[in-house]
């Protein structure tokens, strides 16, 4: 008996604090929606000062690089020899044909399937 008028008492009181749980985070976020950020005020564009004008420089040409002449590689009598040929290879085997093998087929659904209906009454 003391457990059901606990559970009497307690009920209405839960219901009330879960719902001012609720209404409180509803209340927080209109607060955060309606506030309004303060303006912040725009800095002036710092301006650069303008460099001087330098004269230009103008380089001397380059003098054009002498490329040393290279003596012509002579090759070793060694690799002028022609390459042996190789032996041929021996013809394939042949192999005799197996037989394809066949898939069995699968029977073909009628398209137009209904549950069974019951004869039972509701």
């Amino acid at each position: 008996m003391a457990s059901l008028r606990f559970l009497t008492f307690l009920s209405p009181l839960l219901l009330i604090t879960l719902s001012m749980v609720d209404n409180t985070s509803r209340t927080e976020a209109r607060r955060i929606l309606e506030t309004t950020l303060p303006k912040v005020p725009e800095l002036p564009k710092p301006e650069l000062p303008e460099l001087p004008s330098l004269p230009k420089v103008e380089l001397p040409p380059l003098p054009k690089p002498e490329l040393p002449v290279l003596p012509k590689p002579e090759f070793p009598e060694l690799l002028k020899t022609e390459v042996p040929k190789l032996p041929e290879l021996p013809p394939f085997p042949h192999f005799p044909e197996l037989p394809k093998t066949t898939l069995p087929t699968i029977p073909a659904l009628p398209k137009d399937i209904k549950p069974p209906q019951s004869t039972a009454s509701p």
